[in-house]
């Protein structure tokens, strides 16, 4: 609230607590005064009836025309019933009377005025309160929006509205979202430079790898194979596989890596991806089952959904056993689902938490792996919308499930 709003509100307050406090006044020593007519018009009629039956004749011919002028001509019936409340002494009372009975028009009116008064503070306070709390919510709406366009990455500059009971809230909020900016920034910064030297050093190990692997081939044409050139061949093609994932990973770390928002075919996705993986499949002697289920269209990169899929098949096939990997898919109004299993001896429990760590390798990880392939995986899926999930079948296997989310 602005500080004239604020004033109002408190003059509002200050008259709404002045018309009660006055009203309250006015109706006790009205009831106060009242009281005290009461009790002097009945000692002096106690006197009156002391003097004699004739005395106490005349009293109740004043009495009763006094009233009957006050009622307008409504009579008042004489009763001789005995106080109430211990006041069985009170000759008024003996007689029918009651201090409401003497009280004259001006009296009357000074109760209406009275009780007008505490209506009307009461009327005021109660809309004095009801403005405060709208514009207590008007400001705590401002706030929220304001923090809701920071988490939106759309805040501008926060507007003062003034000095109220916010506006150190206020203020302390628009330090903290300035705070988080910076910090945000140099986050930002610090990533983008750890991406870059880490695709410089891919490019620089680069050079050497090549070099190596042509010197290789170069020396197995001359003296023929030999077990050592194997070895030294199988660690060159895992240093250049190290190499391109450390390339993708640069990429994804600096936010280079565009992926398409294309609608991809489930099905058509899991034949590409068995299809570029049949040599590994061949020479495993894994199968794998693909049922068609129907065209489910999920929003992706084809290549990039294919190369997740691919790792996930490659983890089924060094784990499975020679056996069969299986795949499925659904979906519903929340997401499209896969799950691709094997019927392997599935993960170590230890291992679950931490499979889609980067270069992390599981107990029963195989030795031409270098531990990237899920965690490239995961940022596949994660960038598209998605998630993967890793647990082990109740009747034995590896379980990843992938979830594309509608929105």
């Amino acid at each position: 609230m602005s500080g004239r709003k604020n004033s109002m509100v408190a003059l509002g307050l200050v008259v709404a607590a002045s018309l009660l406090a006055s009203a309250a006044t006015a109706l006790f020593s009205f009831c106060h005064f009242s009281r005290l007519q009461f009790q002097l018009l009945n000692a002096v009629c106690q006197e009156a009836a002391q003097q004699g039956p004739e005395a106490e004749r005349v009293m109740l011919a004043a009495l009763k025309g006094y009233t009957d002028k006050l009622e307008d001509g409504t009579a008042k019936e004489y009763t001789s019933e005995k106080a109430e409340c211990g006041a069985e002494d009170s000759i008024l009372w003996a007689f029918g009377y009651r201090s409401y009975d003497f009280l004259g028009p001006a009296y009357r009116g000074t109760f209406l005025f009275a009780a007008a008064g505490l209506l009307t503070g009461v009327l005021l306070f109660a809309v004095t309160f009801l403005f405060r709390n709208k514009m207590e919510a008007v400001r705590i709406q401002a706030l929220a929006g304001y923090l809701e366009q920071v988490n939106n990455g759309k805040a501008a500059v926060l507007s003062v509205s003034g000095e109220d009971d916010f506006s150190k809230l206020e203020d302390e909020i628009y330090k903290t979202v300035t705070y988080l900016y910076q910090t945000k920034g140099a986050a930002v910064q610090a990533k983008n430079g750890f991406a870059e030297n880490l695709s410089n050093i891919a490019h620089q190990i680069k050079t050497p790898i090549t070099a190596i692997s042509l010197s290789v081939q170069m020396i197995k044409q001359e003296i023929g194979s030999s077990l050592h050139f194997e070895r030294v061949e199988k660690q060159v093609l895992r240093l250049a596989q190290l190499e391109e994932a450390l390339l993708v990973l640069s990429r994804m770390d600096a936010g280079t890596l565009c992926l398409q928002k294309d609608e991809v075919d489930v099905y058509t996705v899991l034949v590409l991806a068995a299809d570029n993986l049949q040599e590994l499949f061949a020479s495993s002697g894994t199968s794998i089952d693909i049922p068609q289920l129907g065209g489910m269209m999920v929003v992706g990169d084809l290549e990039w959904t294919m190369e997740a899929v691919m790792n996930l098949m490659k983890n089924c096939i060094e784990h499975g056993n020679g056996g069969m990997v299986h795949c499925s898919y659904e979906k519903n109004p929340l997401y499209t689902q896969i799950l691709i299993w094997d019927e392997g001896e599935g993960f170590a429990k230890e291992d679950i938490p931490h499979l889609f760590e980067r270069f992390y390798r599981g107990r029963n990880a195989g030795s031409g792996g270098i531990g990237i392939g899920l965690a490239l995986s995961k940022e596949i899926m994660e960038r598209q919308n998605g998630t993967i999930r890793a647990q082990n079948k109740r009747d034995g296997g590896a379980l990843f499930e992938i979830r594309f989310y509608c929105h």
